[in-house]
């Protein structure tokens, strides 16, 4: 249930997300969710793509280094306080949240978050005894809207 995201390190210059995106079209891989955060010297791109594998085969032979983690897509309820739900359900657990980002699932009542855990497995563990639907990474390449 853990989905493959690659990170790399780009300079904090105008213009450093373009080589990328263009790499990844060239090699026929779609971009399905994407984070950028930055610092003063350099910013740190992440991606979930079509192809992983390739994705990172594409940009390692164009120079660039990534780096392959494991995440977890949850299903949240698309509504006032269904992300707050869901983190109460967390806290308790001491799991830390190192980074999240979303999506919209295509489905009107349900976003979907990408969580970095440092627990990834006990995350998965303790959200399915939950009833939360932890997504797996077919399915978020199915719902990431085109």
């Amino acid at each position: 249930m853990k989905i493959h995201q690659l990170s790399l390190f780009l300079e904090n210059q105008p213009g450093q997300i373009v080589e990328p995106c263009r790499i990844l079209a060239r090699a026929g891989i779609d971009i399905r969710t994407l984070t950028l955060a930055d610092t003063q010297r350099f910013g740190i791109l992440r991606l979930i793509l079509s192809d992983w594998e390739a994705g990172a085969k594409a940009l390692h032979d164009a120079g660039y280094v990534t780096n392959v983690t494991e995440v977890v897509a949850v299903e949240v309820p698309d509504r006032p306080g269904g992300l707050a739900g869901l983190l109460e359900l967390l806290s308790p657990a001491g799991l830390n949240i190192e980074y999240m980002y979303a999506f919209t699932s295509g489905r009107a009542d349900q976003a979907v978050m990408i969580f970095r855990f440092n627990d990834p497995d006990r995350a998965i563990e303790l959200l399915q005894k939950s009833g939360i639907n932890v997504v797996g990474s077919v399915e978020v390449y199915q719902r990431i809207p085109k």
